[in-house]
């Protein structure tokens, strides 16, 4: 059963889907800690309630990046984990950082990258005149938000939405594909090369695994 840290910097509603995943047997692996810059995270208490080890590290109490990033490093390795998973975690990681967990770090984005990267992507959906949005799956480099896709889930965007709304429609194919791929990899069916991504030995496309039906 593979070990799983996850970064979380609010309330943690795909940690949630990740924890549940885990005790339904889904995702063969276990999440074993649970990191958090705010101390008010309220996915700190989620992680309480399904047995895992709940931290704050505080990234204010940090002279600079660097320093912070080397303390996480330190306290996430003490769990030994096979893979972590950053959601919500809304800190700009260190090279450092990526290079030590290359191949089994996974971030969640609200946006068909390359499409939006860094923030207000809905509303930036919005103003584009977009009719379609959505979320990617996908292994963290160094670049922000630039790692290969593993998957992507669309959703419409309408006229008369507003960012709120098109965000509730991204949230929940985010609680359905990030336990999917969270799964992948815990099976040993994912891995990272260079800057593609594999799933079964096969190089997935920039937009990540293309087949309409989720492969459970």
């Amino acid at each position: 059963m593979k070990s799983i840290v996850v970064l979380i910097s609010g309330s943690g509603s795909n940690l949630q889907a990740i924890l549940d995943a885990c005790s339904a047997g889904f995702i063969p692996g276990k999440v074993t800690a649970v990191l958090s810059n705010k101390a008010k995270a309220y996915g700190l208490e989620r992680a309480k309630k399904a047995d895992a080890k709940a931290i704050v590290l505080d990234h204010k109490a940090y002279a600079d990046r660097a320093a912070y990033d080397r303390d996480l490093i330190a306290t996430i390795d003490q769990h030994q984990p096979d893979l972590v998973v950053l959601a919500g975690f809304m800190r700009i990681l260190t090279p450092e950082f990526v290079q030590h967990y290359q191949g089994r770090l996974l971030n969640i984005h609200p946006s068909l990258l390359p499409k939006y990267q860094g923030l207000n992507t809905h509303q930036r959906a919005i103003d584009a005149g977009d009719t379609e949005h959505g979320c990617s799956v996908h292994f963290v480099t160094a670049e922000l938000d630039g790692g290969p896709v593993i998957l992507q889930a669309k959703v419409p965007v309408f006229p008369e939405d507003d960012a709120e709304a098109v965000a509730q429609r991204v949230h929940e194919q985010e609680h359905r594909i990030y336990p999917l791929v969270v799964r992948w990899f815990c099976q040993n069916r994912l891995q990272q090369q260079s800057d593609k991504a594999l799933l079964d030995g096969l190089l997935l496309s920039d937009h990540g695994y293309a087949n309409d039906q989720d492969d459970e």
